[in-house]
């Protein structure tokens, strides 16, 4: 696969998350009553609604600028993988898992430092 269709797969598939991800942060912010529901009945209550948005919207931007692509991406995964606690806990389909799963896609072909160790080649 080449350096731009690598580029271009990883820009597709990190839209893909984050765009969920920005629509269910407008959900919380805009308090939709749905997300207020699905929130209660996770036992979180609907008093940090605005809170957890503002939190989604934060690593969203902080994954899409490449001067902070690392942190937005630490971001993101503890997000997605405390939704996916919640949604294992609940007994719900585990969608956080495939969003996941498809963030680490996108960023490793980005950058696959993130992941792998560089070798060393130095005789120390």
């Amino acid at each position: 696969m080449s350096t731009k269709s690598k580029r271009i797969t990883s820009i597709v598939l990190m839209a893909i998350p984050s765009l969920m991800l920005v629509m269910s942060s407008v959900m919380k912010l805009t308090g939709s009553q749905q997300m207020a529901e699905s929130l209660s009945k996770a036992g979180m209550g609907n008093y940090n609604l605005i809170l957890l948005g503002l939190i989604e919207l934060l690593s969203v931007a902080l994954l899409w600028i490449p001067k902070t692509r690392n942190i937005g991406f630490f971001l993101v995964c503890s997000y997605l993988g405390g939704a996916l606690s919640i949604e294992l806990a609940s007994g719900r389909i585990p969608t956080a898992a495939i969003l996941l799963t498809i963030v680490w896609i996108a960023v490793f072909l980005r950058d696959r430092s993130m992941f792998l160790k560089p070798a060393n080649t130095g005789s120390n």
